[in-house]
């Protein structure tokens, strides 16, 4: 059972709809208590870093979500649920991360102000990227922040302006700033590869 993290910043119903195609059971979790029912955690995640934050930490998610990071359990944040690892973010001066990896979000430079669309990702040996070509490796972004290319445990990069962290993974945590729920085949193929290596 794949628990997904509701907390009023992610978008659920995709995911989940994602995670039913490919034959995983899903529950929305909105308590800690529930975290003990399942096997793996996603945290979804768009809008703005502050805000989420701030709802983490005011439904009693936050040290439960940093209890079961330190412990290594299967994770996977998506876009902002990503960016969430991190300590902070650029875009505001308010709520703290997760900090289970040292670095601040930054604004991304391309000639807009929110990279939308399907982007190439350039990544490593990673048994998370199994099965897609790497010369076809287009995945679906919308976001105008993101951890940079150097943080602790990136695997994949992309390149908006600059390069930046498409793709991270420390032990059984994970974390995407795109949307595999969205990037068809070669996201569900991302997740089938998430599902397989964690027994989700």
């Amino acid at each position: 059972m794949v628990g997904i993290i509701d907390y009023g910043a992610g978008n659920l119903y995709s995911v989940r709809k994602a995670l039913h195609y490919l034959g995983m059971t899903s529950t929305l979790i909105s308590r800690s208590e529930d975290f003990e029912k399942v096997r793996a955690l996603i945290l979804p995640g768009v809008g703005a870093f502050g805000e989420a934050a701030h709802r983490l930490e005011i439904a009693g998610l936050k040290k439960p979500l940093q209890k079961w990071l330190s412990e290594g359990r299967p994770f996977l944040g998506i876009c902002l649920g990503m960016q969430l690892l991190g300590d902070s973010s650029e875009e505001t001066i308010t709520g703290q991360g997760l900090s289970l990896v040292r670095g601040q979000c930054r604004k991304v430079c391309g000639k807009r102000r929110i990279h939308m669309g399907w982007n190439r990702v350039d990544y490593g040996d990673d048994p998370l990227f199994q099965n897609i070509p790497a010369q076809k490796t287009f995945f679906y972004f919308v976001h105008g922040y993101a951890l940079p290319a150097d943080t602790e445990g990136v695997m994949a990069v992309s390149k908006y302006g600059d390069s930046f962290a498409a793709a991270m993974r420390i032990g059984k945590v994970c974390g995407v700033q795109f949307h595999p729920e969205k990037s068809g085949k070669n996201g569900l193929t991302f997740l089938e590869n998430w599902k397989r290596l964690w027994d989700v």
